[in-house]
């Protein structure tokens, strides 16, 4: 007999469903008068976001919203869509934030895909909604945010409710539940694929709860901090930030689009000392007009991930007074499961040197319990050479339940016990990752394979270069070329072969930019550069 699991079992006084709910809760108990939520003239402290919070989940119950029930949201960074993190999970319903720059049919795929009983929607984006909602083949229940804040001449009401005069119909006194299951739903993502129809990625509560309290301690966060929502709230979940923060009684200071002016003067005003954003928004941030920028009064810490940033950002960003940590993870896995934890005797290279370092993927959270690079036909980890490149594959508890109606696509996702990224990288001798690529963007050439993540650090390193993308152009003779597209540094031209010239230095001459293509680069909401249709060009 095993005395160890005779008379010792679970029950309600030590074993407690994990769930982010409680973060919101215990906020409101000790910090109920601390400001919580900031956006523009609207402030609310814990004791005013539990209630209206709470509010809501009786107005959702109201109208028969229940466990298992989809909610869906197309907002931007506004109290309503934090707000949305726990009054949706307190009827048990799932939150399914749906990203604001899709397209009508992209937007009626997933309210139809993810049986979405509510859409609450933003009026301005009333454009895209309207021709989704004319093709979509059953009723839900609309509810418009009416934001005094957005551009009035593009605002339009959708539904019959507004969010405000809905929310009111709810009781502050309403008994909701914690989940009785921590693998239970708490939301509902989709990828945003460049071919088919996106995949529906599902969250679980206790991912929720275990990703918010690994990324304060990954970074070190402190309590009382003041978070700026740059990374939209409908991106995984905001990185799982809008449950993080109340963990800490941060102040959440929300930002309703991108706009670098607008980010210096709330750093300035609110002393923000954390936020995320995708490498494209820190290379806004540093080639900003003067003009727009403010000396920062103390250190601010940033993450950044989305993309592989090119090594110079991180010297860009220094200078102007921010400390970058990059992370890497996906839809998938919640957002970030790896960083480039920084270590002391790294102190004594050279800046290049240290900015290279800064620029790997890193290793993994503490949250996350594998992150390996194997090879995906005999599933045996790749030497730590630094060079030979096999396939990130991650194992944890912040990895999806699975993707929504696809049991075909999550089999082949979690086959042999990890899950497959898709992203090709090498180990280094230090277990520290680094990503080449995308497996579908790596360049073949003449049977080398070359990284498209190598060139563009390079030529982001050209003064002229704001932001470089490399793809896979048809030879005839090596069957694939690297062809560079450029959006050059304003007033700083530079010519295709001054570029070209600028690659040889450091590159081998197989991965030298064969074409140079000047344009504005197509871009994701989440400032991914959009690859897909840049090989339609070439």
């Amino acid at each position: 007999m095993n005395h160890y699991e005779t008379n010792l079992d679970k029950n309600k006084a030590n074993y407690v469903p994990l769930t982010p709910l409680t973060f919101l809760k215990r906020a409101r108990e000790i910090y109920p008068n601390y400001e919580a939520i900031i956006y523009e003239d609207r402030k609310y402290t814990w004791n005013e976001v539990y209630k209206r919070a709470v509010k809501f989940a009786n107005a959702l119950s109201k109208i028969g919203i229940k466990k298992g029930d989809t909610v869906s949201f197309l907002a931007f960074n506004t109290p309503e869509i934090f707000e949305a993190h726990y009054s949706v999970p307190m009827v048990g319903a799932v939150l399914n934030t749906i990203n604001i720059r899709l397209d009508a049919n992209t937007i009626s795929y997933i309210l139809d895909h993810s049986d979405a009983k509510v859409l609450v929607v933003d009026r301005q984006l009333h454009v895209e909604v309207k021709k989704a909602l004319k093709t979509l083949d059953k009723k839900i229940t609309i509810i418009d945010i009416d934001d005094k804040n957005a551009d009035q001449s593009k605002l339009e009401k959708i539904g019959d409710l507004e969010y405000e005069s809905f929310l009111n119909t709810g009781d502050e006194n309403f008994d909701w539940h914690m989940p009785e299951d921590e693998w239970q739903a708490i939301s509902l993502s989709y990828t945003s694929g460049t071919t088919g129809n996106p995949k529906g990625v599902v969250y679980h509560h206790r991912g929720a709860y275990l990703m918010s309290t690994g990324s304060s301690v990954a970074w070190n966060m402190p309590n009382r901090l003041n978070f700026l929502t740059v990374v939209p709230m409908f991106h995984c979940n905001g990185w799982c930030y809008p449950w993080t923060v109340p963990m800490l009684n941060g102040r959440t200071i929300c930002l309703r689009n991108i706009d670098i002016k607008k980010i210096f003067e709330l750093i300035d005003k609110y002393e923000v000392t954390h936020f995320g954003g995708a490498p494209i928004v820190l290379n806004m941030i540093t080639g900003a007009p003067e003009s727009d920028k403010k000396k920062l009064k103390q250190k601010v810490y940033v993450l950044t991930a989305g993309a592989p940033p090119p090594s110079i950002i991180f010297k860009k960003m220094r200078a102007l007074g921010f400390e970058v940590m990059h992370v890497y993870g996906l839809t998938e896995t919640y957002g970030h499961v790896t960083q480039c934890a920084w270590n002391d005797e790294w102190n004594n290279f050279d800046e290049e040197k240290q900015n290279e370092i800064k620029a790997r993927q890193g290793v993994r959270y503490p949250n996350t319990e594998g992150v390996v690079v194997l090879d995906p036909e005999t599933m045996k980890e790749v030497p730590k050479d630094g060079k030979t490149i096999g396939e990130i594959m991650i194992r944890g508890n912040v990895v999806m339940k699975g993707y929504f109606k696809d049991k075909e696509a999550t089999d082949k996702a979690m086959k042999d016990g990890w899950f497959h990224s898709g992203d090709l990288a090498v180990m280094h001798p230090d277990g520290y990752v680094k990503i080449q690529d995308r497996s579908k963007d790596i360049i073949i050439s003449g049977g080398e394979n070359i990284s498209s993540i190598e060139i563009e650090n390079t030529l982001s390193k050209h003064p002229s270069v704001s932001i470089a993308a490399v793809v896979a152009k048809p030879d005839e003779k090596w069957g694939e070329v690297p062809c560079a597209f450029i959006e050059m540094v304003k007033d700083k031209p530079v010519s295709e072969k001054e570029l070209i010239d600028f690659c040889k230095e450091t590159l081998a001459g197989f991965k030298v930019p064969k074409k140079v293509v000047f344009c504005e680069l197509p871009k994701t909401s989440t400032g991914k550069i959009q690859k897909f249709e840049l090989r339609k060009q070439v």
